[in-house]
């Protein structure tokens, strides 16, 4: 079934086209990724849907009683309310419908102490209906959906009863999806909803967005994400729009093949005309009417041929090469019993780990664990509470800053890379600025005024120009088109001093890193690999990566024994949550069999037996909502 279609959709600005006659249909419950560069359209798309911008032309269809939900990039809520009342209010037509059936009780207990009237049994069967739609409509069960979706977000219970006003950028953002997500709209447009999602929460989304029933087009730079939850990716370049089934790694391979094919068949025409126009001018030189009836002739062969354009095959790109200026000792940062309190808040304690010449090192954990704090504490910007650091023999760090603070505002882009570098001359200065997309009076631009992208760029300029044999990369990623990202992933590939990194891009840490460090609340811990790897370690659940030959048979007894005992736990947790939803069942089918007895003349003809019953019915809510919570707060864990 077609739930949205397009036909010929055309925007411009000003004399600038965006998007041109482009036309698509979507099924329901597909699942679709928009791609294309900065700047292609892929926003504007997405507000001419959801009715917040104009088209200059074209159709748009949407399915009858379907509803478009859309998350801007960049939207923020303002309000006094509580993180939990902010997104209660999604369920305001829920909480309405309760109010209201807690006033047709008592109306029908005082109509019923009157007698059998055409009034009551009114009353009794707005009430049936009411509380079979409450029922449909998860009445009884919305309080802990919201309570999922925020932790499955990333909100800790103690953050529930939170201002909104106290909440950062980021945390705002995270509100706004979760109301989304609650809302549960037929066609979900996500513009780049995994900003501000650690890893964890991002995983939990993708889980969301798989099992989500209606129909979600997402766009996103996490090509993870969108190798995990799509089926179908939508390219827009030059104002135009095509499809391509699979997800993002297959529309990339699709992609490839089909720029060589028309790489090649560009090629084979160009040499079909330059040989045609050397005949032609062959023919002229020859003089008389055959020959210049013939050169025209072919000359009007050439006029009709259906030209192909010359392949797109990379846009511009950054260039950047990390070169180390000098090669490290074997050892570059050695950690032992680090920890980091403030006031009495202990950040993590006791780490210890060892970071090795040319190795490339993903550290991830969730927000707030104290990754960035780590970097602070081996670039010297703060003192650990205890424990030691030590850089190895000609060590030399280059920092990059997801925050860009070591740009200096106020400077222009060739002040900014100048000052550090007055080694170098006028024309190398533009040379490397050219190589970083920095061109003409752009380079003259305050830092004040540059994008989120351009900021990144100019970041990473000044880290390559300081030829570093350890880097320390902060969310390298953010702000970075997909281009520049493999741009990025491809110098580090090749870059031959050390790298950590903390990043929340799954992809990235796949194509980059030779070894991830987990940071989490027990320490730290290490696996020998890339993230793919990773997972399956921890999908495996195994308790150490190897057991090495040494260990004796008793030491691997108890391992295994302590795994046993693991599985138990887990098989008695299954247990218990199914014995859970077998009572939540039960309670509801309770509550619905003494709702539909209330509804009986015998009952609501008599006062007595009408409160009884009501008063059942509100325990068993009372009860039922207490299960909800514990079910809630066992499939969390």
């Amino acid at each position: 079934m077609i739930v949205l279609s397009c036909s010929n959709l055309s925007k411009s600005y000003s004399i600038y086209k965006i998007l041109d006659n482009i036309s698509f249909t979507i099924n329901d419950g597909e699942k679709i990724g928009l791609v294309g560069l900065n700047g292609t359209g892929k926003s504007t798309l997405f507000k001419i849907l959801a009715g917040k911008l104009s088209k200059d032309s074209g159709e748009i269809y949407i399915a009858k009683d379907h509803k478009i939900g859309f998350l801007e990039q960049n939207t923020q809520i303002e309000s006094n309310n509580t993180v939990f009342e902010e997104t209660l209010k999604v369920f305001r037509h829920l909480i309405d419908m309760e109010k209201k059936l807690r006033n047709l009780e008592e109306e029908i207990s005082i109509e019923g102490k009157n007698g059998s009237s055409a009034k009551l049994q009114n009353l009794m069967n707005l009430y049936s209906k009411l509380i079979e739609e409450f029922n449909d409509k998860n009445g009884y069960g919305y309080k802990s959906e919201i309570k999922g979706v925020l932790k499955g977000l990333g909100f800790t219970e103690e953050e529930f009863n939170k201002p909104i006003n106290k909440l950062s950028g980021g945390q705002k953002a995270r509100i706004s999806l979760a109301k989304l997500l609650l809302e549960k709209p037929n066609i979900l447009l996500l513009d780049e909803p995994t900003n501000h999602l650690d890893i964890e929460a991002i995983d939990w989304l993708e889980k969301f967005i798989k099992d989500y029933r209606g129909t979600v087009i997402v766009i996103s730079h996490d090509r993870y994400f969108l190798d995990s939850v799509t089926n179908r990716i939508f390219l827009i370049e030059n104002s135009t729009l095509k499809s391509y089934n699979g997800n993002y790694s297959t529309f990339m391979k699709k992609r490839k093949k089909e720029l060589e094919l028309l790489q090649k068949k560009y090629e084979e025409q160009q040499k079909e005309i330059k040989r045609q126009e050397e005949i032609i001018k062959k023919f002229m030189s020859y003089g008389g009417k055959r020959y210049i009836r013939q050169a025209q002739s072919r000359q009007k062969m050439l006029d009709k041929m259906k030209k192909i354009d010359k392949p797109v095959q990379d846009h511009k790109k950054a260039k950047i090469i990390f070169e180390p200026k000098v090669k490290s000792g074997y050892e570059v940062l050695k950690v032992r019993d680090l920890s980091m309190n403030f006031d009495d808040f202990n950040l993590f304690k006791d780490l210890c780990f060892s970071i090795y010449r040319g190795e490339k090192v993903g550290l991830i954990g969730p927000n707030g664990i104290g990754k960035t704090t780590l970097f602070k504490i081996i670039l010297n910007k703060i003192t650990p509470t205890s424990g030691e650091i030590t850089l190895g023999h000609h060590v030399n760090i280059g920092y990059y800053d997801q925050e860009q603070s070591n740009l200096n505002p106020e400077k222009t882009i060739v002040d900014e890379i100048w000052d550090e570098n007055p080694n170098l001359d006028h024309y190398q200065i533009r040379s490397v600025l050219a190589k970083f997309l920095f061109q003409g009076d752009n380079i003259f631009k305050e830092i004040s005024t540059l994008s989120g992208g351009e900021k990144s760029r100019l970041a990473l300029l000044k880290l390559m120009l300081s030829k570093a044999n350890f880097l320390l990369m902060d969310e390298p990623t953010n702000h970075l088109d997909i281009d520049s990202k493999e741009v990025l992933e491809d110098a580090l590939k090749d870059y031959e001093g050390t790298l950590l990194v903390i990043s929340h891009d799954r992809y990235f840490l796949n194509k980059v890193t030779d070894k991830i460090l987990e940071l989490n609340s027990n320490g730290i811990k290490e696996y020998l690999g890339n993230y793919d790897y990773y997972l399956n370690k921890k999908k495996a659940n195994e308790i150490q990566e190897e057991i090495s030959d040494d260990k004796t048979k008793t030491q691997i007894k108890a391992e295994r024994k302590r795994l046993k005992e693991q599985q138990k736990k887990e098989k008695k947790l299954k247990e218990r949550i199914k014995n859970l939803e077998s009572k939540i069942s039960q309670y509801e089918e309770k509550i619905s069999e003494l709702e539909k007895y209330m509804c009986k003349p015998e009952v609501f003809n008599n006062p007595t037996k009408s409160i009884e019953v009501s008063t059942e019915v509100n325990n068993l809510k009372n009860e039922l909502n207490k299960l909800y919570d514990e079910w809630m707060e066992l499939t969390d864990n």
